[in-house]
């Protein structure tokens, strides 16, 4: 199987994007931006193929324009100034060709968040998805995506389900995502909104999938279609079906509760690297501590 030579970037949501600077203040932030912040990381991969030149992809947005200037307000204190907006609302829109000559043009796109059915409804079975998934496959190309962004990266995307009832069989929403990475089902926020039971329930009905529950400013770079290294502040939270004993979720009625036995569950911190086709941690890459 070919492995893809880009990467992805998949961001929990809320990553810090220097608004801490601009009150002046602290090094510390000054440095965890600079050096060890998620966007920065997304810059640095990018520089493999040339100055950076990032599309900013606010489709899932309710508010575009807004977000797409404090992204390009962000990436200018990192030294690119080479952002752009794809301002893509519906699939006609996937389909202009200005937007399709750009997509081959740039190092790196940043899908932002809002809701991700808009991504895979607005992209799926486009030409733009295609050239997308063949410049990842075949480039040192970054595809970034935060929130919902992050979410539509996977073959098996959450749609939708709150965080109180998500034990109950069907209170999980799920479709088909964009397919940049397989074997995967990604949820973000997923501290702050207490997504634990919403990510374990979509593994209980697809064990195969891996389940990569993002914390806000945290993520994961994914190499080789296979590799997770964590960055970020917060934590990564692994969900493992494969050895799944006892799981009644195809048994009960719809609104009952699902009871699952043997479900594996890894924590992840900055560095900390996850392969998901051997389903093992395989190291840690020590991040630089601002401190020293």
């Amino acid at each position: 199987m070919e492995l893809p030579k880009g990467f992805l970037v998949s961001v929990g949501g809320a990553e810090d994007k220097g608004t801490d600077l601009e009150k002046g203040i602290i090094e510390r932030d000054r440095l965890n931006f600079f050096e060890l912040g998620i966007l920065s990381n997304i810059i640095n991969l990018t520089k493999g193929s040339g100055d950076p030149a990032v599309e900013v992809i606010t489709t899932a947005s309710s508010i575009p324009d807004e977000v797409a200037e404090k992204y390009a307000e962000a990436f200018h204190k990192l030294g690119c100034d080479n952002v752009g907006h794809l301002r893509i609302r519906n699939r006609e829109d996937a389909s202009k060709q200005e937007y399709l000559e750009r997509l081959k043009k740039c190092t790196c796109v940043m899908l932002t968040g809002g809701n991700q059915l808009r991504l895979s409804s607005i992209f799926g079975g486009t030409e733009f998805l295609d050239i997308l998934k063949e410049r990842y496959y075949n480039e040192q190309f970054v595809i970034a995506g935060t929130s919902a962004g992050a979410m539509s990266m996977s073959n098996t995307m959450i749609y939708e389900g709150s965080a109180d009832k998500a034990h109950l069989k069907g209170e999980v929403k799920i479709t088909t995502g964009l397919g940049l990475v397989h074997n995967v089902i990604i949820d973000s926020h997923f501290d702050k909104r207490g997504r634990f039971n919403r990510l374990a329930q979509a593994v209980s009905a697809y064990p195969g999938a891996i389940g990569i529950g993002l914390g806000e400013d945290t993520g994961v770079v994914v190499t080789k279609g296979e590799e997770l290294k964590a960055i970020g502040a917060g934590s990564v939270c692994i969900i493992d079906g494969k050895f799944i004993d006892h799981n009644n979720i195809a048994d009960i009625e719809f609104g009952q509760a699902i009871s699952v036995e043997n479900i594996i569950v890894h924590l992840m911190s900055s560095g900390d690297i996850y392969n998901i086709r051997t389903r093992k941690f395989e190291g840690r890459v020590v991040p630089v501590n601002p401190a020293d």
